[in-house]
């Protein structure tokens, strides 16, 4: 893509997104996307690449790099997630710091993350998402908003929901007049920066948090095979996905399983149709459910599954 296509004024610019987790910054970037481009759950954690999300606007191009969340680490995987959201900062033009609207005040986790955006020299945005929770009691975060600016004293602050789509085109405004004038960094209409075989895997490993509690949903890793698409291979008039859940014990093993594979199947359906739907054509989806003991503790693992470079 050639630079000469854009007006002088053009702006392009990497937003890192960051926060402890279960605060909404994935269904924030997707609803500033204005389209599914991570997964989400109700599970704490389900982020656990940094992801780059593209918005193509008139006059720029913003960058959204989606973090997981900064929490403290169990083990070797949790100590990947945090690096991994911190090492974002590092090339980010902007910082977007996002807390929830239900909090009383700043967490231990918080207070972590903003020590290290005070070393930063990065301008923090901070957001404060799910302000549609307080429904007509939205003034309760003016103590959160003060509370923080003493602490952090970030460029902007914004109450928002990414839920509800409140506040979400002003955040977007704000961001666009504040990254640097420059050409595009990624090619008109990509959506992220990731493979086809990762987003596969992500969806299926988000079917399994949506359907399963305690501690499985964080002892799953999904790992793909084999990806074969009718682009690459003429001869398919499907894409065929080979791919193995993997969990640490015999017992969350039949906890996904379930009676008669019932559950199994359940996850299977559930990820061939929203494969299908995020691919646009029919899908053959091979799955299998494997043990391998610790490999939240396995460097060689971490690094097979892409959770370390």
């Amino acid at each position: 893509m050639t630079t000469d296509k854009f007006d002088e004024g053009y702006r392009s610019g990497i937003v890192a997104v960051v926060g402890r987790p279960n605060v909404g910054k994935s269904s924030l970037v997707n609803a500033l996307l204005r389209c599914k481009a991570t997964i989400v759950s109700p599970k704490p954690q389900t982020t656990r690449n940094r992801i780059r999300c593209i918005a193509d606007v008139e006059g720029g191009q913003i960058v959204f790099t989606d973090t997981p969340g900064i929490h403290k680490p169990q083990h070797r995987l949790g100590e990947a997630i945090v690096d991994s959201a911190l090492e974002a900062l590092d090339d980010a033009d902007l910082i977007l710091y996002v807390v929830s609207a239900q909090d009383e005040g700043i967490t231990g986790q918080d207070r972590h993350i903003i020590e290290r955006l005070k070393s930063s020299n990065t301008p923090v945005i901070m957001v404060i998402n799910k302000v549609d929770i307080l429904g007509s009691k939205k003034a309760k975060i003016l103590p959160l908003i003060d509370t923080y600016r003493k602490k952090l004293n970030p460029m902007y602050v914004l109450p928002v929901s990414a839920r509800e789509n409140i506040n979400l085109e002003t955040l977007m405004d704000f961001i666009l007049e504040h990254i640097p004038e420059g050409p595009p960094m990624y090619m008109e209409d990509m959506l992220i920066d990731r493979s086809s075989r990762f987003l596969a895997a992500e969806i299926i490993r988000e079917q399994v948090l949506l359907r399963t509690d305690q501690e499985v949903p964080h002892s799953v890793a999904v790992e793909i095979l084999e990806y074969k698409s009718p682009e690459e291979y003429p001869e398919r008039r499907d894409t065929y996905i080979r791919g193995v859940i993997f969990v640490e014990r015999r017992g969350q093993k039949l906890i996904l399983l379930g009676s008669g594979g019932e559950k199994m199947k359940e996850i299977g359906t559930a990820a061939r149709e929203a494969l299908e739907s995020f691919l646009g054509g029919k899908v053959f989806l091979d799955l299998w459910i494997k043990v391998r003991k610790d490999w939240r503790n396995s460097e060689s693992d971490l690094r097979r599954l892409g959770y370390r470079e």
